[in-house]
């Protein structure tokens, strides 16, 4: 679906998309794996709310910032417990993580419409992909930036590591996220942030850390891009 490429004003562009929050709502499944690795290392459960503040940073930092400052964990083997849990979970099926509504439809055309797509998240490769097969969307992305080879967010290397794979200049490049970690990386890489609000962070928190437009839906967000290649 990527053949073909249409430019606007003879420019290349590119839509990198965050998944947890933005694609996939995932908070649910997130939230229940950080709790069984707390309890396997006998650490205090952390709130909800805390658990999903952190979504979107790479693994090591949002469980480290669930931690006290004084804990003596080791947050290898922590990390390590989670990414086990998280593959047990998949092999098991037993958490269905639900597109956000339109977003596959949006989706599928943005990618028909010829732009190129792209993904900067936080989760592991194989988590990706077990999201993008099991929605069979994973051929829409032709570059797919995640925490195992990459710096995570807010460090801009997922977004330079985009641009590379796909020549496309930083000016026509567009990071859609649902935290303040997506915007801030967007500011970091010079590429112009797009905030949801249907996600994990509020939208004067997307504002504030620099996103230039903050969409409420899926079908706002199409339309955008459907103005934006005419």
């Amino acid at each position: 679906m990527n053949s073909g490429i249409v430019t606007m004003e003879n420019k290349l562009s590119l839509i990198i998309f965050d998944c947890d929050g933005t694609i996939v709502d995932s908070q649910s499944t997130i939230i229940q794996i950080v709790k069984q690795t707390f309890k396997a290392h006998n650490c205090k459960l952390p709130s909800h709310e805390k658990i999903r503040d952190g979504i979107g940073l790479e693994l090591s930092n949002a469980l480290d910032k669930l931690l006290p400052s004084d804990h003596n964990v080791d947050l290898n083997l922590l990390c390590k417990t989670y990414r086990e849990l998280s593959q047990v979970n998949r092999l098991n099926n037993n958490f269905q993580d639900p597109l956000y509504p339109n977003a596959k439809k949006v989706i599928i055309n943005l990618a028909n419409t010829n732009f190129l797509l792209g993904i900067a998240t936080g989760k592991s490769r194989s988590g990706l992909d077990f999201v993008l097969r099991n929605e069979n969307i994973d051929d829409l992305f032709i570059t797919k930036q995640t925490s195992d080879s990459a710096a995570g967010k807010p460090n801009p290397e997922m977004i330079y590591n985009s641009i590379r794979d796909t020549g496309v200049d930083v000016s026509n490049v567009f990071m859609i996220g649902d935290t303040t970690y997506d915007m801030e990386m967007a500011e970091n890489a010079q590429v112009t942030g797009i905030g949801v609000s249907w996600g994990y962070h509020k939208k004067d928190a997307l504002k504030n850390a620099g996103a230039k437009y903050i969409f409420n839906d899926y079908i706002e967000l199409g339309q955008f891009f459907e103005m934006y290649s005419k």
